[in-house]
């Protein structure tokens, strides 16, 4: 049986018809892509400014922004704007080791995971440049970064800065505290070592 080229035209141009409706459905289905919404710094009709953004309304703050001012010290500044307890201490660690230990080692002495997969050795939080520099030095590196480590402020937050600090400090305390600035409990079993002639516990000095 012989199919005539016109029916053969014509079962093309239907084919074809099919198609373009196809096509062209598609195109303006495209609810996901194609939303009555404003992008960032675009363009609209709607304001007499043209600006699809509005200003800040007068003396606006962000969320949160005047409680996370009151903890931010200068750079050279000593104070330590919450009070340090052991709850502070307890989430200074754990956010230590999230953070800081790939790094800094979870003692401080710089030998993290990155060292021992060959990159760059942070310097140790027990060399005196690091235990004499002063907190607000500490808050300004893990809000800006320093050298090769770059900046946890989007990561950790103003509070949380504080608890790492206090522990590095408790870190720093643990190998160069004085015994004469321990607790009389353990001065004694310190006392005790040395008259039985068992080493003191590293860092300890008299």
């Amino acid at each position: 049986m012989k199919i005539s080229a016109s029916l053969t035209r014509r079962f093309l141009l239907a084919a074809c018809a099919l198609f373009l409706a196809g096509c062209n459905e598609e195109l303006l289905r495209q609810d996901m892509a194609n939303q009555p919404k404003n992008r960032p710094l675009s363009e609209s009709d709607f304001f007499a400014d043209g600006r699809s953004e509005r200003p800040l309304i007068e003396n606006t703050v962000a969320r949160g922004s005047i409680a996370n001012d009151e903890l931010v010290v200068p750079k050279d500044s000593n104070a330590f704007p919450l009070p340090l307890d052991a709850k502070l201490l307890e989430r200074g660690e754990a956010r230590y080791k999230i953070y800081c230990t790939p790094c800094h080692g979870l003692q401080g002495d710089g030998n993290g995971m990155i060292v021992m997969r060959g990159m760059k050795r942070p310097p140790s939080y027990h060399i005196d440049r690091l235990r004499q520099s002063p907190n607000g030095y500490y808050f300004d590196v893990i809000t800006n970064g320093f050298g090769a480590m770059y900046g946890y402020s989007a990561q950790i937050s103003p509070k949380d800065r504080w608890a790492i600090i206090a522990y590095v400090r408790a870190l720093q305390l643990s190998r160069n505290a004085k015994a004469s600035e321990l607790p009389e409990s353990l001065r004694t079993k310190i006392s005790g070592a040395a008259d039985t002639g068992v080493a003191k516990p590293e860092g300890a000095k008299e």
